[in-house]
């Protein structure tokens, strides 16, 4: 027993080694998720504007009517988006149409209904869509999106 001893601390140590090192290099193989839409929230600049300049960057998409990813509920869904500049504002409003609001759609389509609860789920949404529509507008950023009207329904 006595020459099993050392035998057997030697072999806790390393285990206990191994699992320490583990520990501290598992976020560097194993990253946490670059698609968190906490992190499309911080990246947006935050400007103070005026109410005209706000009027003078945002569009307006409305009468979105689409199923959720639970196909007994249906969402009914107005958007405000808020541009960085002027001319971005332009195109977007050029491709909101073609581009834009089926984004929204095939987003809607992946959320279920219990996501889109309270004021949390709602901003969740909002970032998620800033991270996708920035990605497809030519020119410009979106720095904010509103849900200016929302109805979830049960068919």
């Amino acid at each position: 027993m006595k020459k099993m001893l050392p035998w057997l601390i030697t072999a806790l140590l390393g285990i206990t080694l191994i699992a320490v090192a583990a520990g501290l290099l598992w976020d560097k193989f194993f990253p946490k998720d670059t698609n968190d839409v906490n992190a499309a929230v911080q990246n947006v600049e935050a400007k103070h504007l005026s109410a005209d300049e706000i009027v003078e960057l945002t569009a307006e998409l409305t009468g979105i009517k689409t199923n959720l990813a639970d196909p007994e509920y249906i969402v009914s869904i107005d958007f405000a988006f808020q541009l960085d500049t002027a001319t971005a504002k332009a195109d977007f409003e050029k491709i909101m149409q073609i581009k834009i609001k089926p984004i929204i759609i095939k987003t809607l389509a992946d959320t279920k209904p219990e996501e889109l609860n309270g004021a949390n789920g709602k901003d969740q949404l909002s970032a998620k869509l800033v991270n996708l529509i920035n990605k497809t507008l030519p020119e410009g950023k979106l720095t904010q999106i509103e849900i200016t009207n929302f109805v979830l329904a049960s068919m």
